[in-house]
């Protein structure tokens, strides 16, 4: 009998942070390496030891790219980290994109920290840098949905299957003794799953059955409306975009922001809401959006977004914009249109020009369309701070 042990090092009482170490015998597998967000006291455990050896982890298999779930493995990398990093191919493209920007933010960080002496730090130094990202991506090994294979000796493999949350997001099967001549143990990990016949992403998986389920619960304690999301968004998006005002969206730039601008699109074409133009203004969202596009097909996006073999992602008048030059010509445009941009919860980044700029227009609507995570400016908002 294998001794198998589990030990949560984030994601566990909150919801970011996402680390799970799995023990099979004398191996380590991790499962996901996420950044801690939100609240200071969760930021500050970015900081700390991260409760395992990182030299002594002998593989890691992540579910999908969003920061809560890979932004801490170059922090790992740093602390000795040496070990595959097994996800599927679009999540291998869309990770360098997620951790060169996720380094670039640690540095300006750390840049403004010692601009304005507010850390007990002298200096300040990063959480990480580009040189420990692209140390990370090095490590990284692509793996198709659905096929099985080996990590950590031969006794013991995975595979990945999609959880329909993200472009190349999946949830981890792992068998252990699966060269043992009788049933072996099956371990799954969920990551975070999607939701049922939303746009943009295909359905999750069914799982198979198995012996323990590491399962996420950031709305375990709720039940979703069970209404379409085009059909929640489209009074207070026609109302204000009829009375000439400006949607503010604040989206995640991999994932949330082409989906809501696909369900705009849908809107307007079946003339529920005002046709409008409809801008990204993003540097990430437009690469992430170029990523997305060059992985369509049936396990990535939802057929739905095709017609007549053609992508209905983003028709015309979607306007993107990546340049600091082209974002700030944006604040010359008046209403009616939409506006999307990031970051999602709000923390950082142009969403906070823009926001500064429109929110004291009562015409304007400010829609918060992602999950807002404790101690972030939106989730303030979003609990009826003015």
């Amino acid at each position: 009998m294998i001794p198998i042990e589990l030990s949560f090092h984030g994601a566990a009482g909150t919801v970011t942070g996402s680390k799970h170490l799995l023990h099979v015998g004398e191996r380590k597998i991790l499962l996901d390496a996420g950044l801690f967000q939100g609240m200071k006291h969760l930021r500050q455990r970015n900081w700390r030891e991260p409760g395992f050896d990182p030299a002594a982890v002998d593989t890691v298999l992540l579910s999908h790219t969003h920061i809560d779930h890979v932004g801490y493995l170059p922090r790992l990398v740093k602390l000795g980290l040496d070990a595959p990093v097994h996800m599927t191919p679009a999540a291998y493209e869309l990770s360098k994109l997620m951790l060169l920007d996720s380094a670039k933010i640690q540095r300006e960080d750390a840049r403004r920290a010692n601009r304005r002496g507010y850390s007990r730090h002298k200096p300040a130094l990063p959480l990480y840098d580009g040189k420990d990202a692209r140390r990370a991506l090095a490590m990284r090994r692509e793996q198709p949905y659905d096929e099985w294979f080996e990590v950590a000796g031969s006794d013991t493999r995975a595979r990945l299957r999609n959880a329909g949350h993200l472009l190349g997001s999946a949830f981890v099967e792992i068998e252990i003794g699966s060269n043992a001549g009788k049933r072996p143990l099956r371990v799954t990990f969920s990551g975070d799953i999607g939701r049922m016949a939303v746009p943009l992403h295909p359905d999750p998986q069914a799982p198979a059955p198995c012996d323990v389920l590491i399962l996420e619960s950031t709305y375990g304690d709720r039940l979703h409306a069970t209404d379409p999301v085009a059909d929640q968004v489209a009074e207070p998006f026609g109302r204000c975009l009829r009375a000439g005002g400006i949607v503010l969206i604040p989206a995640f730039a991999v994932g949330r922001s082409q989906q809501i601008t696909l369900i705009l699109r849908r809107l307007m074409q079946r003339g529920v809401i005002p046709e409008v133009p409809i801008h990204i203004d993003s540097p990430m969202a437009v690469d992430a959006t170029a990523i997305y596009s060059r992985f369509l097909n049936e396990k990535n996006v939802d057929l739905d977004v095709f017609e007549d073999g053609r992508l209905r992602l983003f028709p015309h008048d979607v306007h993107f914009h990546r340049s600091v030059d082209e974002s700030k010509q944006l604040n010359q445009l008046t209403g009616p249109r939409v506006l999307v941009s990031s970051s999602g919860m709000m923390t950082a980044g142009r969403i906070l020009h823009h926001f500064k700029r429109l929110a004291p227009d009562p015409k304007n609507l400010l829609a918060l369309v992602g999950y807002q995570a404790v101690g972030t400016r939106a989730r303030d908002l979003l609990d009826g701070a003015e």
